[in-house]
């Protein structure tokens, strides 16, 4: 019997690679020495460590995002739906790790913060350039937030760059209007920079697709994963701003916002307007 784990454990060490002199290892891949070593705490508080955390993974997570969204977008140009079902599935997954992220956050107490606040200076999530990408990917254009990116000439032209792009929402609209659905062209050709307003045309359209599913399935399917993406979306703004209220109240946030009142006040933005109103008339 001890023979038998002898020779398994041999057999199974045999099957571990243990010469990396000349070869990728799992640390290389992922540069986990550069991803390590980037959680620099400015004071010597214990919980600092997980503010610094919780963002920094949030941004990675919204970079996969902004992958995944693009690509869509891509698809859905091109008339091709059905691949950007499983992207848009996958932010939703994504959204919902995110959201999930300010529960352990949440363990951050007021007096807790208060121990390296100061540290932070005039830094703000409100500064997160990727958090905007995502909703001017969306459909929530804002050009005022431009200036706060003034100071990083780089980054405000991919600023620019992406409040100039359609939305995934007009690319959307578009492929209703490739199919014959009638769309007003204000809708198909407007000022991209601006936030998307309702439109009874477009609500009509929405309203073909949901009552002649079989006919308009892939639209319909498209549809329904925007409504899972918008619904996530607003469960991160709602746990956002009660995180933020649990830890300081009512004061200022540390880039000069007012804080928990425009974290409020973002809430009463809804994406992709008509996928909302329509369910009233079907």
């Amino acid at each position: 019997m001890e023979k038998n784990n002898h020779e398994e454990k041999s057999g199974l060490e045999k099957e571990i690679h243990t010469d990396f002199q000349k070869e990728m290892t799992y640390g290389d891949y992922l540069k986990l020495d550069q991803l390590l070593a980037s959680q620099s705490r400015l004071s010597d508080h214990h919980d600092e460590m997980l503010f610094i955390v919780i963002h920094q993974v949030s941004e990675l997570w919204m970079k996969q995002i902004l992958h995944e969204v693009h690509a869509a977008i891509a698809c859905i140009r091109q008339n091709d739906l059905e691949p950007a079902f499983k992207m848009l599935s996958r932010v939703s997954r994504i959204q919902q790790q995110l959201i999930k992220s300010w529960d352990v956050l949440s363990t951050l107490t007021p007096s807790d913060y208060m121990q390296f606040r100061d540290k932070l200076g005039h830094s703000s999530g409100f500064q997160s350039y990727q958090n905007r990408i995502i909703e001017f990917a969306l459909g929530y254009k804002n050009p005022h937030v431009l200036a706060v990116y003034e100071h990083q000439p780089e980054l405000h032209t991919i600023m620019v760059n992406a409040l100039n792009e359609p939305s995934i929402y007009d690319a959307a609209i578009r492929a209703m209007a490739t199919r014959g659905l009638p769309v007003d062209a204000e809708c198909l050709d407007r000022d991209w920079t601006l936030a998307y307003q309702p439109n009874e045309s477009v609500e009509e359209a929405w309203l073909t697709v949901y009552r002649n599913v079989d006919q308009y399935w892939d639209l319909y399917e498209l549809a329904e994963k925007l409504v899972d993406i918008a619904s996530q979306q607003q469960q991160w703004r709602f746990n956002h701003m009660s995180t933020v209220e649990r830890i300081i109240g009512q004061k200022q946030g540390t880039g000069g916002s007012s804080g928990v009142s425009y974290l409020r006040r973002a809430l009463d933005h809804r994406f992709f307007p008509e996928l909302w109103s329509l369910r009233t008339k079907l």
